[in-house]
């Protein structure tokens, strides 16, 4: 009987032991009724309800407009003008950017990006963004800037683009803060260090603090929720 007893606890043991090892990926997966199935990802931004329905289990259910980002002109560090339609089909990973400055929240930011850019090289569903908050900025600078950090076009994108046109971007579509508070004699600003998730119909799926490790690690964990959710869009022909 204490044998018996025994290894049922040593089988406890184990199960929460390799719970607790468990990538924090599987935080989403649920098991329902033998089906495997995940927590969607949130999204952020203000909504309305449509005057539209849709069926759930014979239901009527008023469908749900959700924030999008608006469609913009940008010119990342080739040269080329990049717009929404050129992540078309992809999962973004974005953040802003100060070239001229190294302090540790920016390089934290880059960092990562970096680190993700490594990470999801060979994930053509996974396309990686940083847009300059800085109009001064120019092709030659980005191009330097893209080569300290690896950063090649067809993965990574780093963008410019006309002060009123990245403020309305960053502020309105992003949902992010940037303040120029440059003076004559010292260009300055202050600006969001978060990273942004974005899924492939431009909806913001989370916001993650660049500094943080833990909302690091998050980010891997939904970047690879956001993938499974639209890989099952496209076999359910949505």
């Amino acid at each position: 009987m204490n044998g018996s007893s025994n290894k049922k606890k040593i089988s406890t043991i184990l199960i929460l032991a390799a719970i607790l090892v468990m990538p924090g990926f599987l935080y989403y997966l649920l098991q329902d009724q033998g089906k495997n199935r995940y927590r969607p990802l949130p999204i952020f931004g203000p909504k309305v309800v449509s005057s539209t329905f849709h069926s759930v289990r014979g239901k009527q259910i008023p469908d749900t407009i959700y924030h999008i980002v608006d469609d913009f002109s940008l010119t990342n560090q080739v040269g080329d003008t990049v717009t929404l339609n050129s992540w078309k089909g992809k999962v973004v990973v974005l953040n802003l950017f100060y070239s001229k400055v190294n302090s540790d929240g920016s390089k934290l930011a880059l960092k990562a990006m970096h680190q993700f850019n490594e990470l999801y090289q060979k994930n053509d569903m996974v396309h990686l963004a940083s847009i300059s908050i800085d109009d001064k900025d120019n092709t030659n600078d980005l191009a330097d800037f893209a080569k300290t950090w690896s950063a090649e076009s067809k993965k990574w994108d780093i963008l410019k683009g006309d002060t009123s046109d990245v403020r309305k971007l960053v502020k309105n579509s992003l949902l992010l803060d940037a303040v120029n508070q440059s003076t004559p004699n010292e260009r300055k600003f202050i600006y969001s260090n978060k990273i942004v998730l974005l899924d492939t119909k431009h909806r913001i799926r989370g916001f993650y603090e660049a500094s943080n490790k833990e909302a690091l690690s998050k980010l891997d964990d939904e970047i690879k929720v956001q993938i499974a959710e639209e890989l099952r869009n496209i076999k359910d022909g949505r």
